[in-house]
């Protein structure tokens, strides 16, 4: 008869309840992560800085600057796309800060097999 590998009945207590507290302690550091990345803004520009988008981390927009000369009444459809291109920029640069700060909590490990 083959003998069945690992441990009897499955994981050993001691290492379960390791593996439960760095669970725990993992969760805790993520969301002291992301709070912080919460408080956190990120501003992009688009046309030569004529427009400008801040969002918050959590995916706020907080403020838009307007260069005086972007303003054209003859033109608001170019005003329009300045702006959707700085705001997907300014969010794109929050994205990538959650995903470095995931990556940094969980040590590239791209998710859990649960």
């Amino acid at each position: 008869m083959a003998k069945r590998g690992g441990f009897p009945g499955g994981a050993m207590p001691g290492n379960m309840s390791n593996l439960m507290k760095q669970a725990q302690r993992m969760q805790r550091q993520m969301e002291e992560g992301q709070k912080e990345l919460e408080t956190k803004e990120f501003t992009a520009t688009a046309g030569g800085a004529a427009v400008e988008v801040t969002v918050t981390g959590k995916k706020e927009v907080v403020r838009v600057k307007l260069a005086e000369d972007a303003v054209d009444p003859d033109d608001i459809e170019m005003l329009q796309d300045l702006i959707v291109a700085a705001t997907n920029e300014a969010l794109k640069l929050a994205e990538d800060a959650n995903n470095e700060m995931m990556g940094k909590m969980t040590g590239g490990l791209g998710g859990f097999p649960f």
